[in-house]
């Protein structure tokens, strides 16, 4: 049974770090239950419960980041209001629809958003490719959080 539940863990991981970049899996908190699954199976003896807090703590950081990135970064680029709800909508309904939706659902919303509060094409534009390089920027910055997880875990684990 311990076998199954490390063979497991390993998935958890492996998935995890596939979740980070495609759509519909939850990346870090995969990879947070993998590792936490294996402090279990060694009792927390290598990996101590404080080290699995701090893994938590990045993992939920890093699916934080991921929500609210293309809003603030909307904000942050001058967007209004709508332009950043839209841009927190359009990821949420862009979920659905897989990867491109993923990118495009907060381009399209922060634009909508935009348009709708200034009817400027100008802005529009800026902001929705302001809130597609939020994506890109999450994606890249959950990934580093990820591999930061693994890193500290194995070096908890070997030490």
């Amino acid at each position: 049974m311990e076998t199954i539940l490390a063979i497991t863990a390993v998935a958890m991981v492996l998935l995890g770090l596939a979740g980070v970049i495609l759509p519909l899996l939850p990346g870090t908190p995969l990879v947070f239950g993998g590792l936490w699954l294996a402090a279990w199976l060694g009792s927390y003896e290598r990996v101590s419960g404080w080290t699995v807090l701090a893994l938590g703590t990045l993992a939920a950081l890093a699916w934080l980041a991921d929500y609210l990135a293309a809003a603030v970064l909307v904000k942050r680029a001058g967007g209004t209001n709508s332009a950043a709800t839209g841009a927190g909508l359009g990821a949420l309904l862009g979920f659905v629809a897989g990867l491109p939706g993923l990118i495009l659902g907060p381009v399209a919303g922060a634009s909508a958003g935009q348009w709708r509060s200034q009817r400027d094409v100008g802005a529009a534009a800026r902001v929705g490719l302001v809130a597609g390089l939020g994506f890109v920027a999450a994606t890249a910055v959950k990934l580093v959080v990820a591999l930061v997880m693994i890193v500290v875990f194995a070096l908890a684990w070997w030490r």
